[in-house]
């Protein structure tokens, strides 16, 4: 049995409090600013500050496609899906007339391209997927974009809607004969916001035996680290709990795969990583890379997944200790990786940039052979 895990970032269409800023701090100053003032009431000297801010903010300037634009014009409001187009008039349906902020944009074709890429090269029987925006878009991709590279769609798709409501949803695809007998969904996080899941399913395999898989995605916060690392570590606990249950239970053939959004030296993975049995596949003997060209084929940075390997460690495929020991083959592509610095490694020649590349999150495989157990 071959099972993988990948974080697409999305397939089709991103929310923008995803993607990375690379505006200067000025024009960070501007916009808010901007976004400020229209929140004031109008007089003269709002007016000409914000005239003055729509020529430094380029506002007459368009970068990328976006699905909905305001044109100037009778304030129509111009409606662009993905193979059609059309206008409408503001006042035909309503009477607002105004502006309106686009929650998502849309992902450049070729990345969609290379997603599908390393999937069909990787070719697992079970995948897990994160960051996946909806249903529909998983359904497109699976039956259309997956065919263009020779790879034959998942025959069952599971998503799951989380409580976040950015689209970095959790999904599921079996084929080959897998089948998804029972799902459960945990709490292992609750904030104000958001509440934060992990999915465990239960697999039957061809031949009869049963995995039990646990789907996780860790909290993730780059501005306060030290509240993400509390909420993390909580996680991380909530889960060994239940993978412990499940080992009290006789359960044998436990995967636990996902985006845990830290290193694995982080204290905050602590309760898997050190205080259970579960083994990181990554550092099975039979784990193959390509490694890092020149020099950093010798080197090993903090929190890369081995020596060679020089990326940081975010995505993981954790096996019971049985698993483990019956790893035939495993190993991680990430050659939808765009390397932005040094270390260098080997991408698709169709890759040109940045917004080609298919995540910056590598997929992570392993070969399996079960044990006997069918619970």
């Amino acid at each position: 049995m071959k099972i993988a895990t990948f974080n697409v970032q999305n397939l089709f269409h991103r929310d923008r409090s995803l993607i990375q800023r690379t505006v200067g701090k000025c024009v960070s100053d501007w916009i808010m600013e901007f976004d400020t003032l229209l929140t004031k009431e109008k007089c003269s000297t709002n007016t000409e500050r914000l005239k003055e801010l729509s020529f430094l903010l380029d506002f007459d300037k368009t970068y990328q496609n976006p699905y909905v634009v305001m044109r100037k014009k009778a304030g129509e409001l111009y409606l662009k899906g993905m193979n059609y187009s059309k206008e409408l008039k503001s006042g035909e349906l309503t009477d607002w007339n105004g502006w309106i902020k686009v929650r998502t944009v849309p992902i450049d074709p070729e990345s969609t391209n290379h997603k599908a890429m390393v999937i069909s090269e990787i070719n697992p029987d079970i995948l897990v997927m994160q960051e996946v925006e909806d249903k529909m878009s998983l359904d497109e991709f699976n039956n259309f974009i997956l065919a263009k590279f020779s790879c034959e769609p998942f025959s069952e798709i599971i998503l799951i809607p989380n409580s976040e409501g950015r689209g970095r949803n959790q999904a599921l695809l079996l084929k080959n004969g897998y089948q998804l007998e029972t799902i459960k969904i945990h709490t292992i996080d609750e904030t104000e916001t958001a509440t934060q899941e992990l999915l465990e399913y239960k697999i039957s395999t061809p031949k009869g035996k049963c995995i039990h898989l646990l789907s996780a995605y860790f909290y993730e916060n780059k501005l306060d680290k030290e509240k993400a690392f509390e909420i993390r570590k909580n996680q991380a606990y909530q889960v060994s709990v239940i993978y412990k249950m499940l080992q009290m239970q006789a359960k044998a053939n436990i995967v636990i795969a996902g985006t845990l959004n830290a290193p694995s030296y982080c204290n905050s993975l602590a309760p898997l990583l050190q205080e259970t049995d579960l083994k990181d596949i990554s550092k099975n003997k039979t784990f193959n890379v390509d490694f890092d060209e020149g020099k950093d084929a010798t080197y090993f940075r903090l929190g890369a997944y081995r020596m060679g390997v020089n990326i940081k460690q975010e995505d993981y495929l954790l096996l019971s200790h049985e698993l483990f020991s019956n790893v035939k083959s495993s190993g991680l592509n990430r050659k939808g990786v765009w390397p932005e610095k040094r270390p260098n490694w080997r991408i698709y020649s169709t890759i040109h940039n940045k917004n080609q590349a298919a995540s910056g999150h590598p997929g992570v495989w392993g070969n399996l052979q079960f044990l006997d157990n069918t619970l």
